[in-house]
């Protein structure tokens, strides 16, 4: 599946294989997905929709397919604002065929148009030329990847993205502050987004920074690490209120508390997804 503009937060609450395509896309495997919520490839691409409309306020184009390039040309032929576009493997070719050249996800403009000037106007007529020609026009590697993906190869696997190491949280105080109760109340909200966000992300932390930023943009920083990985907000909390004890705090004026969860963990809600279906 392919689905431009998307969050990659809302990707991974439908499969755990996503893969960023910058600069506005992105995409899925949906085999073990499919299994795992028991849906079809469609209806997933639905559900991913709706969300994103919800949630973000945004529409996507999804495109669904056998493989990367047709998942990401089903997506480009959506028209704005968004919709969902499934192409089935036994259609891949005669559907691909009949766009234009440059339709054709990874045909650049510049190959686009020394394929028209040699007569070859459509993805069929490229996929029916000789490799051989179309290597010579385009060059060696070009040409065997366009002659390929205009055929419907394409072996490329989606490569799982790799969650970020840290998660941190931030909170500005509206005001030089003093108060430990107004500093307590922050901080008990920076350990719920903490936790919101760990779980989100299927992540649990196995250490907790807290840094506090003062007038005159003087900092005060500690780490600590958990008895054992967690994304709970008690434990959160915990190790939260004993570094914020550890500042001993009596006069400094405080701008801007940060809560970062670091040395993460992952957390599988699933597992033997194996590359079949693309979102994007």
């Amino acid at each position: 599946m392919a689905a431009s503009a998307c969050s990659m937060e809302l990707l991974a609450e439908l499969s755990l294989v996503v893969q960023a395509l910058p600069p506005a896309a992105a995409l899925v495997e949906l085999k073990g997905a499919m299994r795992y919520h028991r849906a079809d490839a469609r209806r997933l691409g639905e559900v991913l929709r709706v969300r994103a409309l919800s949630r973000l306020g945004v529409d996507v184009r999804v495109g669904i397919g056998p493989s990367i390039t047709v998942a990401a040309t089903a997506s480009a032929q959506i028209p704005a604002p968004g919709g969902v576009l499934t192409i089935d493997p036994e259609q891949a070719a005669g559907w691909l065929g009949q766009l234009p050249v440059d339709a054709l996800h990874g045909i650049g403009e510049r190959q686009a148009a020394v394929l028209r000037e040699y007569g070859i106007h459509y993805v069929g007529l490229l996929a029916a030329t000789p490799a051989a020609t179309i290597q010579r026009l385009l060059g060696g590697k070009a040409g065997r990847t366009a002659a390929d993906r205009a055929r419907g190869i394409d072996p490329r696997p989606v490569v799982p993205r790799t969650l970020p190491a840290t998660a941190t949280v931030r909170y500005v105080f509206d005001r030089h502050t003093l108060d430990g109760a107004d500093v307590r109340a922050a901080l008990l909200e920076l350990v719920i987004r903490l936790g919101q966000l760990l779980r989100r992300r299927e992540q649990a932390a196995q250490a907790v920074t807290l840094t506090l930023t003062f007038a005159g943009n003087s900092r005060w920083e500690k780490t600590r690490r958990l008895a054992e990985p967690s994304a709970h907000d008690d434990d959160l909390r915990l190790i939260a209120y004993q570094l914020m004890d550890a500042a001993g705090l009596q006069c400094g004026r405080l701008t801007r508390l940060a809560l970062k969860g670091e040395d993460m963990l992952k957390r599988l809600r699933f597992r033997g997804c194996r590359p079949s279906s693309l979102l994007g």
